[in-house]
């Protein structure tokens, strides 16, 4: 995290924070929607994210997950009262449907995830790397993106 971020005491306006240093974010118009811990939501709106058949563009979509997995390593960390720079070590994505609704991303930790284990070594070593899936679903529940992706988290110090 920079120097010059602050948080406020919850979550969501946290990442809000973040989110307003941002302009491709902004542009987006993503924001959260819900945190419980284990796992974040962002939204954004279809009308500001519309490629040229009227559905969500594909580049919005790796987007909108990315940073939902960002968002979470972001606040995992900010929960154990940890700082430091989360970065996508790398990702893949894959499209499945097209989507013609607002777009949600939903990030968690992928299974078997070891939380403990990557805050034990970014306590020790100022550095860890963790595995994260999101997706984006149609109307009808269906997946219509999905990203597998490794984070790394630096420590700041």
């Amino acid at each position: 995290m920079s120097a010059d971020v602050t948080f406020p005491a919850a979550p969501i306006e946290a990442l809000h924070a973040l989110f307003l240093g941002m302009p491709p974010v902004l542009a987006m118009g993503a924001r959260a929607v819900a945190y419980d811990g284990d796992t974040l939501i962002l939204g954004a709106p279809l009308a500001a994210n519309l490629n040229d058949k009227g559905n969500a563009f594909g580049g919005s979509l790796s987007s909108l997950m990315t940073l939902s997995a960002w968002g979470l390593v972001m606040l995992r960390l900010r929960d154990e009262g940890l700082d430091g720079e989360v970065y996508v070590a790398d990702s893949s994505v894959r499209y499945s449907a097209p989507l013609y609704g607002d777009l949600h991303a939903e990030a968690r930790l992928e299974e078997p995830a070891d939380w403990a284990g990557f805050v034990s070594l970014y306590r020790r070593r100022g550095r860890a790397r963790l595995s994260l899936r999101a997706c984006i679903r149609t109307a009808d529940g269906d997946v219509a993106s999905s990203l597998h992706g490794r984070f790394v988290a630096l420590s700041s110090k």
